[in-house]
């Protein structure tokens, strides 16, 4: 088969396009023959092996695939378990494989897989926001950001985004946001305040760390509350206590494989974004698809902020 693999850490030129044995299924598992391989912001620092789960050499980026199972024909999108994604084949745990719905394509499955319930579980579990709530989404057009907008209006919130450019917030706003600001780090608490009509916000859903994440909190409401889950910029930040106490304000954090350890939970969200998408009530921001053979060239863009929506990798290319 055809895969990116990796010897070694570093750059995206340690991405290297090789020829592989075809993966065999062991029990529990099936075969997918990828149509589609989906991209993640994770992936660009599994590269460097600075993300939440280590990884060891050698190893086959890539944490998420479409296409059919090998010995049904099923159209499916599946969890990999963080690896093994970039590929033509890819062998993955039966119970983290998910039929396709009909009428839904294989882009906005695949980004309802990890973005969507990411999302999802950002507004209901770990912010536990309420309708008639403000909230901040950082990032708004990437394939998580332009999710939590939609869904933050559909749970009832007044949503700001915070996007790079003027497409980028025109396209928040065509997604239903009530505001989008630019999200440099200078002046965003300013900025987020004048957006909510001069009033500290409820709930913010940060992903860049650094300076971004300090001018959010300085924007967050008594009993406000923000909710990290990424760390974009690799800026780590730290938090006082008394900091915290001045406003009653909370810091927690959202890694979307402790929800996958509980089936349960995953699936609540993976059905109803699978079913609001049909419903024509979520829409999925597909990005550009790339031959597997520009992996490389796919996450320079996407470390870059060169990109919107959900990011595809084409391995039949």
């Amino acid at each position: 088969m055809k895969a990116i693999q990796q010897t070694s850490f570093g750059g995206p030129e340690v991405l290297e396009l090789v020829e592989l044995p075809d993966p065999e299924p062991g029990p529990g598992q099936v075969l997918v023959e990828v149509s589609r391989a989906g991209m993640n912001f994770a992936d660009t620092h599994a590269r460097e092996n600075k993300y939440v789960q280590k990884s060891d050499l050698p190893f086959v980026p890539g944490s998420e695939v479409a296409g059919v199972r090998a010995d049904t024909g099923e159209r499916v999108v599946a969890l990999t378990g963080g690896r093994g994604g970039y590929a033509t084949h890819a062998v993955v745990d039966e119970a983290l494989t998910v039929p396709i719905p009909e009428g839904l394509d294989e882009g906005a499955a695949l980004a309802m897989l990890i973005q969507g319930a990411t999302a999802w579980h950002l507004h209901r579990t770990a912010a536990h926001a309420r309708a008639g709530e403000s909230c901040v989404v950082i990032g708004a057009a990437g394939g998580t950001g332009s999710l939590l907008v939609q869904l933050g209006k559909a749970f009832g919130l007044t949503v700001i985004a915070t996007a790079s450019s003027e497409d980028k917030r025109a396209l928040a706003l065509d997604l239903g946001a009530d505001a989008a600001i630019d999200g440099e780090a200078d002046g965003l608490t300013e900025r987020i305040l004048e957006a909510n009509g001069g009033e500290r916000v409820d709930v913010v859903y940060e992903m860049a760390g650094g300076a971004v994440f300090d001018a959010c909190l300085d924007a967050l409401a008594p009993l406000g509350r923000m909710v990290a889950y990424g760390i974009a910029t690799k800026e780590q930040n730290e938090i006082r206590t008394g900091k915290l106490l001045k406003r009653s304000i909370s810091v927690g954090s959202l890694w979307i494989n402790h929800v996958i350890e509980r089936p349960e939970l995953y699936r609540e969200a993976l059905e109803d974004c699978f079913a609001r998408s049909q419903r024509g009530e979520l829409r999925v921001v597909v990005g550009e698809t790339y031959p597997l053979s520009d992996a490389r060239r796919a996450q320079e863009d996407l470390a870059g902020r060169r990109t919107s929506g959900k990011l595809l990798l084409d391995p039949s290319r």
